[in-house]
């Protein structure tokens, strides 16, 4: 059944751009069909928690109505993030999603904190429940209803890439484990007559906080600027490469402003004697494939590089050789040979643990091997996954 909702939901083949019309559709349907799922639990757990005087169930109504409540953010959070970019904001509204995920991770912390309360308030002050069969059919009832849920939401936010439905996922696993502590508790105490309620309350609690503050961290990574997904650099790097004439790419950075509002820019190095408005046509062209293909709005900019020096050395292909010697994630990039001096990029990993002095030093004497006695002059940089950290720029006379 969660494959043919998906499925009617979704009507676009799996592996297709999936349109943003669709997709907003499919997250507004989806928001609708769990508000009327944690009603109908929120009614019934309510209902014979107050008949049986259950805390751990009232508890789980509360939880319910909470879950209902985040489900409405979410709706809210699409029908806000499908809005139409604007002079004030041209980058579109799509962080409207990220910012409802957020709401519904502080939503479930601060219920996880009132269940904590409650059930402690009952560790101190107990009173036997009495569970019935009533008791025990409705925390069934919910643990089915919520295990499809987690499921429906996972599968249609992997389907239409959604942290928001994700999260909704994960809150209704979180809930079938809860609501399975509570039948336990259930269980225990018919069985034993030791009431357990104040104990399964407390738990049910602590898990939900839990939950919760994972939430709270999944849902403002993007928003601080997380780094982009390995697979789709890894494809707009494939893409770019796979045009004739293209030498390299460098400088890539994404920015991330809402599900299928992405937007990157990049160095393209290509041969420097080339016709400039060939090599512009060809930017041209991977740019506005790139958008069909990744949905990705991306700039390129042409680095011209030169490929027929009169000596017929390659100094920026020999260079990137050598520093990997140094370390095999090292690499250069516009690498510039004048008469008086030689400066290129050179790109290292944020972790590396060779000071700037150090690395300076033996990239110039590599530089000296073919220059000897020419300056080297050096900017460091960080690559795509974070900004430079200082824009410095470096330099040294290489000793011949």
């Amino acid at each position: 059944m969660i494959n043919w909702l998906i499925r009617r939901l979704v009507a676009q083949p799996e592996g297709e751009l999936l349109d943003a019309s669709v997709r907003t559709r499919a997250g507004l349907a989806a928001g609708i069909i769990c508000i009327c799922c944690n009603i109908v639990l929120c009614v019934s757990k309510g209902i014979v928690g107050l008949l049986t005087g259950s805390v751990s169930l009232v508890a789980d109504a509360v939880n319910n109505v909470s879950d209902a409540s985040s489900n409405i953010v979410s709706l809210l959070g699409f029908r806000l993030a499908a809005r139409p970019a604007d002079a004030g904001h041209p980058y579109g509204h799509g962080r409207f999603e990220y910012l409802a995920g957020l709401s519904v991770a502080v939503i479930v912390c601060s219920v996880g904190l009132n269940l904590v309360t409650e059930s402690v308030n009952k560790l101190l002050h107990p009173s036997f429940t009495e569970y019935g069969v009533a008791s025990m059919a409705v925390l069934i009832l919910s643990m089915v209803v919520k295990t499809w849920m987690a499921l429906f939401n996972r599968r249609l936010g992997h389907r239409i890439d959604s942290g928001t439905l994700l999260a909704t996922a994960v809150d209704s696993r979180n809930d079938v484990i809860a609501s399975g502590a509570v039948l336990a508790a259930v269980l225990i105490s018919r069985a034993t007559g030791i009431d357990l309620d104040g104990w399964a309350g407390l738990g049910v609690g602590l898990f939900v906080c839990a939950g919760g503050v994972d939430l709270v961290r999944d849902a403002a990574s993007p928003l601080l600027g997380q780094a982009p997904d390995e697979g789709l650099v890894e494809r707009i790097h494939t893409k770019i490469m796979s045009y004739p004439g293209v030498l390299g790419t460098h400088d890539l950075m994404v920015h991330d402003y809402g599900p299928g509002r992405q937007f990157a820019s990049a160095h393209v190095e290509m041969p420097g004697e080339r016709d400039a408005f060939a090599n512009h046509e060809i930017l041209d062209s991977i740019e506005h494939d790139i958008q069909r293909e990744l949905g990705v709005e991306i700039t390129l900019h042409c680095d011209p590089v030169v490929t027929d020096a009169p000596d017929g050395f390659d100094l920026r292909s020999w260079l990137n050789e050598r520093v990997r010697d140094i370390d095999p994630r090292l690499s250069v990039h516009d690498v510039r040979q004048k008469r008086d001096f030689v400066a290129f990029d050179l790109v290292r990993p944020t972790d590396f643990d060779m000071d700037d002095d150090e690395l300076l030093s033996r990239v110039s004497a590599l530089v000296g091997e073919k220059c000897p006695g020419v300056p080297c002059v050096v900017t460091f940089d960080a690559g795509y996954v974070s900004p430079v950290s200082d824009g410095s720029v470096l330099t040294d006379d290489v000793k011949g």
